[in-house]
């Protein structure tokens, strides 16, 4: 469990707890004749309002503040996961990865794409087969054949390279020298 959510748990009990001491005070003061029943509701309702509405708006914040940040650990957890498997195995499926992952294809192509995006995945894609290369891999390909056909890539945008035979994708890191006829 996430800082957050624990902060998010930590707030709503002690917005309980201050509350019903509160409220357990003024019913004692009533009980003593030391408090009048309006003084009473007037002391819980302000109580409710400067004590344990803020406190508690902040706990329930931090709660769903908490299960976003949980989910997108949980993303990095997969995307860190869907890397170290293509660096590891140099070629993987995206089904073989969906089912590692315990993901959806489609996830996994998600995952792809959020990588391409960020700069962390360099190597090939081919989205049609499903299938991707690591960067390790391509280094066999000094003269950017296709891993895939051995047709010959063509520059396709910054850092991307594509085989017009069979629409594999490489995707290259922006700070690593590219070798080779691209």
């Amino acid at each position: 469990m996430g800082l957050g959510r624990v902060s998010g748990f930590v707030l709503l009990g002690i917005a309980a707890v201050g509350w019903l001491l509160v409220v357990t005070f003024l019913v004692v003061q009533k009980m003593a004749r030391e408090v009048t029943l309006p003084g009473m509701f007037l002391g819980i309702v302000l109580a409710t309002l400067c004590f344990a509405a803020p406190l508690a708006a902040a706990g329930i914040f931090l709660l769903v503040k908490g299960r976003t940040e949980e989910a997108q650990m949980a993303r990095a957890r997969l995307e860190r996961e869907l890397l170290n498997m293509v660096l590891t195995q140099g070629k993987v499926t995206f089904s073989e990865a969906a089912i590692t992952l315990n993901v959806s294809r489609e996830e996994v192509e998600s995952l792809v794409r959020s990588l391409v995006g960020k700069n962390l995945f360099s190597g090939a894609v081919h989205w049609d087969k499903g299938v991707l290369y690591s960067q390790e891999v391509m280094t066999l390909y000094q003269e950017r054949r296709c891993p895939n056909c051995g047709g010959e890539f063509e520059p396709a945008g910054k850092g991307l390279l594509v085989c017009p035979w069979c629409g594999a994708e490489i995707f290259l890191h922006r700070d690593r020298p590219q070798t080779g006829s691209a």
